[in-house]
C-alpha cells in the first residue's frame, strides 16, 4: 500500500526496525480473545465475543459508538478485566496478568505526552521507568530513541517539547513511545480522532508504512469506515457488543454477512422485493440478485448507490424524479425521490446533468438479501 524503506533487507524489515520492535529477532505474538463478556453496572458491553488476531497483522476494530470496541481493547491491554472469558497471548493465558506484565504498547486519541518532558524523554519514558535490572544502558536508550526519531521522521526534534509540535507530530511521538518498549502488541484507540481531516489522511498512510516496515502486531479502534478499510489487513465489525463479521476490507465490503455490517460500511437503500425460486424480483421485474436458499416471499433488498443505473422508464425496476445532482470525489451523485418519498442515491458516470424534477428510471444491477 505505502512504499517500503529504501534498500530493505531480504525479509522486508529494516535492521533498525528489527531492533526496535522485534522483527526477525523476536516474532510478534498473536492474540486470542475467547468468549469474553463484560458488563458495566447493568449494561452489557461485550457478549461472549471471540476473535483471533494474527501475528504481524494490522486489525481494525470498527463499529458505531457503544459497540464495545474500546472496552475490548482495554481488556486486551489489561486495563479492564472481563467478567467471563480469557485473553491469550501466543497461547499463554494472560487474563490475570496486570498491564505492566503484558508488554503492550498503547496509543490514545489525545496523545497523553508529558508536557514537562522533551520529545526524547517522552519516547524514553517507558525504558527509564523499568526496574534497574531490566533497564537498558543509557547509551542503548539514547540509540533507540534516535532510531525511533528517524522512524517517525522527527530527527532533530528530540530536544523540543510537546507544546512546540503540531497535533500530527505529537501523535507520532506517542507512537514512538509505545514502540520503544518493544511491545508484543500495539494497541491504538482512535489514534487520529483529534486531528483534522488532511492530517488524519496523511497519518493513515504513514502508519501503514510504519506497519509494513515493522511487522508489528497492531490492533486499532476506529468508527471511521474509510480509515479502517484503508489501513487494515482485516477488519472486525462490532455492534452492540457482538462481533458481526471479520475479514479483509474487500470481504466485508463485497460480502457483508448482515444488514448491520452493510449499512455501517456505506450508503445503501432498502427496496421492497419478493424472493421467488432463488430469484429476487422488484415490482415483478427480475434483478441479478440471488435469494438466499430457503427464502421465499417479501424481503428487503439492500442496494448500494453504484448498484443503481439510470435507464429508460420501460427498462427500470424503480422510478422517481431527480431531487438534486452534484459532484462528489470525481463522480456525479444523483438523489432520486420515489413517489412514496424514499430518497435513492445513485452514483452515475455518464456525465449527464439532470435538473431537479426530471423523471428517471433506475435499474438494479446488484444488491444484498439476508436470510
Amino acid at each position: 500500500m505505502s512504499p517500503s524503506s529504501s534498500n530493505p533487507p531480504s525479509n522486508g524489515v529494516s535492521a533498525t526496525t528489527s531492533r526496535l520492535v522485534g522483527g526477525t529477532e523476536r516474532a510478534s505474538t498473536a492474540i486470542r480473545v475467547e468468549d469474553v463478556s463484560k458488563t458495566f453496572d447493568t449494561a452489557a458491553v461485550l457478549h461472549d465475543l471471540s476473535l483471533d488476531v494474527r501475528a504481524g497483522e494490522l486489525l481494525g476494530l470498527l463499529g458505531p459508538s457503544g459497540s464495545g470496541k474500546t472496552t475490548l481493547l482495554r481488556i486486551i491491554a489489561g486495563l479492564d478485566a472481563p467478567d467471563r472469558g480469557r485473553i491469550l497471548f501466543g497461547g499463554d493465558d494472560a487474563t490475570g496478568l496486570p498491564v505492566q506484565e503484558r508488554a503492550v504498547g498503547f496509543v490514545f486519541q489525545h496523545y497523553a505526552l508529558f508536557k514537562h518532558m522533551s520529545v526524547a524523554d517522552n519516547i524514553a519514558y517507558g525504558l527509564n521507568a523499568r526496574r534497574r535490572a531490566e533497564r537498558p544502558a543509557k547509551a542503548e536508550i539514547k540509540r533507540r530513541v534516535g532510531d525511533l526519531l528517524d522512524l517517525i521522521r522527527l530527527s532533530g526534534f528530540g530536544d523540543r517539547y510537546p507544546s512546540q509540535l503540531s497535533g500530527g507530530q505529537r501523535q507520532r511521538v506517542a507512537l514512538a513511545r509505545a514502540l520503544a518498549v518493544e511491545p508484543r502488541v500495539l494497541l491504538l484507540d482512535e489514534p487520529f480522532g483529534a486531528l483534522d481531516a488532511q492530517v488524519r489522511k496523511d497519518l493513515r498512510r504513514w502508519l501503514r508504512e510504519i506497519h509494513d516496515r515493522t511487522g508489528q502486531t497492531t490492533i486499532f479502534v476506529t468508527h471511521d469506515q474509510d480509515e479502517a478499510l484503508e489501513l487494515s489487513d482485516r477488519v472486525a465489525v462490532l455492534d452492540r457488543g457482538r462481533l458481526e463479521q471479520v475479514g479483509t476490507p474487500d470481504e466485508v465490503q463485497e460480502n457483508p454477512v448482515s444488514a448491520t455490517v452493510l449499512k455501517f460500511l456505506g450508503d445503501s437503500v432498502e427496496v421492497e422485493a419478493i424472493a421467488e425460486g432463488g430469484r429476487v424480483l422488484v415490482r415483478g421485474r427480475e434483478t441479478p440478485v440471488a435469494a438466499p436458499a430457503g427464502i421465499i416471499g417479501p424481503v428487503k433488498l439492500y442496494v448500494r448507490p453504484w448498484q443503481l443505473q439510470l435507464v429508460e422508464l420501460d427498462a427500470a425496476h424503480l422510478s422517481g424524479v431527480v431531487r438534486s445532482s452534484y459532484r462528489s470525489q470525481g463522480r456525479q451523485r444523483i438523489e432520486v425521490e420515489e413517489a412514496g418519498g424514499q430518497i435513492l442515491a445513485v452514483e452515475d458516470f455518464d456525465g449527464v446533468r439532470y435538473a431537479p424534477g426530471h423523471p428517471v428510471g433506475l435499474r438494479i444491477n446488484g444488491g444484498y438479501v439476508f436470510g
